[in-house]
């Protein structure tokens, strides 16, 4: 839900800041917002080991930097489409994280059943009708969160390997901030980055840096200690629907039905992938038995 509402203040922080600005200030400030929590734990667990251990902790690092750089990309290829596209498009888009998940989760030696394959077939025939147009031509926009997807599929994966075995968030604290510093040295060849803009988009930004950032994308890293990454996609696939709630109600955005159809596919296909059929027909033919 948090995220899903992301897509407003995102959208909303274009009008005053370039994407790479927002981004930077934005992954800073979630950053700082965790500072007290690890302080908290350090006294409650680390007694007196260094709030800190990512600077010996070499899996902490390793998991840190690579979480950190696959972070950057999305959140940067997102933010520059989300320019370009409304709010409930991006989020719709960016939900077909869901498929990729257990598609790319292959080669990370995931096995993934005919329903996985199913929902992807009926998630694209979605995205067909939410983006391509009439032309047959897909918005800038809309391909650029497209190619986002991929990286957010990733940092699912990658999470689920690194978070079982670290600090939940010490790893969302070191990859915060790297990318939020990958996106201010961006800023700083690429954009204006002025004081006065940063305060007009003060509002978007603090929801994004802490209530999206520092809460929400915590949250995922703590739960994914436990959570499986495809189980874990399906909730979080969920940002799709407030997104498009989000930006009906406070930027009076407008999707036409033919939209409207595309994320009513998106949507099924995500749900489908879900479906274990296998576990399912087994469990009646014992019923039957």
């Amino acid at each position: 839900m948090i995220w899903g509402f992301a897509f407003v203040a995102q959208r909303s922080g274009m009008e005053y800041l370039g994407p790479f600005t927002f981004n930077g200030v934005r992954f800073i400030l979630g950053s700082v917002s965790l500072i007290p929590i690890m302080i908290l734990n350090s006294k409650r667990t680390f007694n007196k080991k260094s709030i800190f251990p990512v600077l010996t902790d070499k899996y902490l690092l390793k998991g840190g930097l690579v979480i950190g750089v696959i972070l950057f990309l999305g959140a940067s290829l997102q933010q520059v489409g989300i320019i370009y596209t409304t709010a409930g498009s991006a989020g719709f888009i960016t939900g077909l994280y869901i498929v990729l998940v257990p598609i790319i989760g292959i080669f990370f030696r995931h096995k993934s059943s005919a329903s996985i394959w199913v929902g992807a077939g009926i998630a694209l025939i979605g995205l067909y009708f939410l983006s391509v147009k009439d032309d047959l031509s897909i918005g800038t926009g809309d391909l650029l969160v497209l190619v986002s997807t991929f990286f957010w599929a990733l940092h699912v994966l990658i999470i689920a390997k690194y978070s079982p075995r670290t600090d939940s968030v010490q790893l969302a604290f070191f990859q915060f901030l790297l990318c939020g510093l990958l996106s201010l040295i961006v800023a700083l060849f690429t954009e204006s980055i002025e004081l006065y803009s940063i305060i007009d988009a003060m509002i978007p930004i603090l929801y994004a840096g802490i209530a999206s950032t520092g809460i929400a994308y915590t949250l995922q890293v703590v739960a994914q200690r436990d959570a499986h990454p495809s189980n874990a996609a399906i909730i979080m696939s969920l940002e799709a629907v407030f997104a498009a709630i989000g930006g009906w109600i406070i930027l009076s955005e407008e999707i036409l039905l033919r939209g409207i159809f595309g994320c009513g596919l998106m949507l099924a296909g995500m749900i489908f992938s879900q479906f274990n059929f296998t576990k399912l027909f087994s469990i009646k033919k014992q019923r039957i038995n």
